[in-house]
């Protein structure tokens, strides 16, 4: 799904962030900097080509790795690994266009443009700008809710992984996913509390290498499963007919480009990596090279991890590789996947959620610059650290985030059918459609010139396929509903 529109989040503090975020943004910018500041006068960035790559691969490696076995088994040998293949260019390539918008004019000295919407608002301006804020913070509102859903799955099959291991598989397990939905939200009103992007460095680190180990894991079983059956499962077309029927491979084909989609998408929130990286060299150079690390790192395990799932199981593959039950044993080493999983959301859902938290932190700064409740922050000292900075404002505004995000997904549980959605919604206009015409508008390509034609055509073709996927996804939801009964 790819995951809006975010707000400065590279200060040190939130009370500096309060104190001059709105005049900087208008502050005229200064080449060179100081050994302190940056050439905006705020604090020296101190980002790499490894902190942004550590960011895109957290929010990227995600869930949407564990639905791809269920991804191919819908599209089969043939389409399966080719349409990841062309996801994995076209994510690539926007993004490249992306990182060139990070400064306006001078990708050197141009101003700097500190969130998505403020590249779009630059770039486009006018009514794209609203809509581009609309799309944006949509997406990263479902982006969570997608992420307390995946989390939850993963506690729950920790859970009946060892009933069916203490009861020899005689026992069906059932188990609720709510009360996990409810601890997952817990521990995230507690990060959420962490101020700053720049601040969650360690934690997408963390999150970085628990993405490794339970995608490592996943992607052996497979092999396992593969030795195992002493063959490759699975068909050139995919799912066959009698399995399911012809309208449900329809839909179910189109739903599985949304889950592919989903699983690569980190446009979003490129730009608020990009504003935490050093220079020199440019920033855009930088973060070029992290997007080929990250999309290279990140498309070779979903090639491994979806093509190995999908040769174990082949109809027959799960929705979630790690929670479908395709696996039993052994199930300690499923539980440490699991686990791996929950930690990796944890950090993940804060890597979406940091800049969404900034810019309204931010709107309401500007909104009422004398509100002691918004602007006013409280040193509450922490034994052995630095003191903490409370923010009431900030206290209850993302604790009722994180708790509305749980209602919902307590609401609607469907890990493939949201994961389709979050993809096909946000894929065209934040991955493709927006990179695509601030890249045209920022380098004056002439219209109608091959380069603007053939930047159109792409634009147009991801559209088919958004809408595409966002029909089947929307399909399945409808299907589940009939069944699901809520809180259950």
């Amino acid at each position: 799904m790819g995951d809006i529109n975010m707000a400065n989040a590279t200060a040190a503090t939130k009370n500096q962030q309060f104190q001059y975020d709105h005049s900087l943004d208008v502050m005229p910018q200064q080449q060179g900097g100081s050994k302190c500041f940056d050439d905006d006068g705020r604090l020296k960035r101190t980002g790499t080509v490894w902190t942004a790559s550590a960011h895109i691969i957290t929010a990227v490696i995600g869930s949407g790795v564990l639905s791809l076995a269920w991804a191919i088994a819908q599209l089969g040998w043939i389409a399966g690994p080719t349409v990841m293949f062309l996801f994995a260019f076209v994510i690539y390539y926007t993004s490249c266009l992306l990182a060139d918008c990070y400064r306006t004019g001078d990708n050197v000295t141009g101003k700097r443009n500190y969130t998505y919407m403020d590249a779009v608002s630059t770039n486009l301006g006018g009514s794209k700008t609203k809509l581009c804020g609309i799309i944006q913070y949509i997406n990263l509102f479902g982006v969570a809710i997608g992420y307390t859903i995946a989390a939850s799955i993963s506690m729950v099959a920790v859970k009946r992984s060892n009933c069916f291991h203490a009861s020899d598989h005689d026992s069906p397990c059932l188990t609720s996913s709510t009360p996990f939905m409810i601890i997952f939200g817990v521990s995230e009103i507690i990060f959420s509390q962490i101020p700053d992007f720049d601040q969650i460095s360690w934690l997408s680190m963390v999150a970085a290498v628990m993405s490794f180990t339970y995608s490592g894991i996943g992607m052996g079983l497979g092999i396992a499963k593969v030795a195992e059956n002493g063959k490759f499962r699975g068909s050139l077309t995919g799912i066959s007919i009698g399995t399911v029927t012809q309208t449900q491979k329809i839909w179910r084909s189109l739903q599985a480009l949304g889950n592919i989609a989903f699983a690569y998408s980190y446009s979003i929130i490129l730009i608020e990596i990009q504003d935490t990286l050093k220079s020199p060299p440019s920033e855009s150079k930088t973060m070029k090279k992290a997007s080929l690390v990250s999309v290279s790192t990140t498309t070779i395990f979903y090639m491994l991890c979806g093509c190995m799932g999908y040769a174990a199981f082949g109809d027959m593959a799960p929705g979630n590789l790690l929670t479908g039950f395709g696996f039993y044993n052994p199930y300690w080493l499923l539980d440490i996947a699991n686990v791996a999983i929950v930690i990796h959301l944890v950090g993940a859902y804060q890597v979406y959620c940091q800049p969404l938290f900034a810019f309204i932190e931010k709107w309401a700064a500007t909104k009422w610059p004398k509100s002691d409740f918004i602007n006013k922050n409280f040193r509450v000292p922490i034994p052995g650290c630095c003191p903490y900075n409370l923010n009431l404002f900030r206290l209850v505004w993302r604790t009722v985030f994180v708790i509305l995000t749980t209602v919902i997904s307590m609401l609607l549980p469907f890990f493939n059918d949201v994961v389709g959605i979050l993809g096909a919604f946000g894929f065209w206009p934040l991955t493709v459609y927006f990179p695509v015409e601030m890249y045209i508008s920022q380098k004056k390509i002439p219209k109608w010139s091959s380069k603007w034609l053939c930047l159109q055509i792409l634009s147009a073709a991801c559209l088919v396929i958004s809408i595409a996927a966002a029909a089947g996804s929307v399909a399945g939801v409808v299907t589940d509903l009939k069944v699901y009964r809520p809180f259950v």
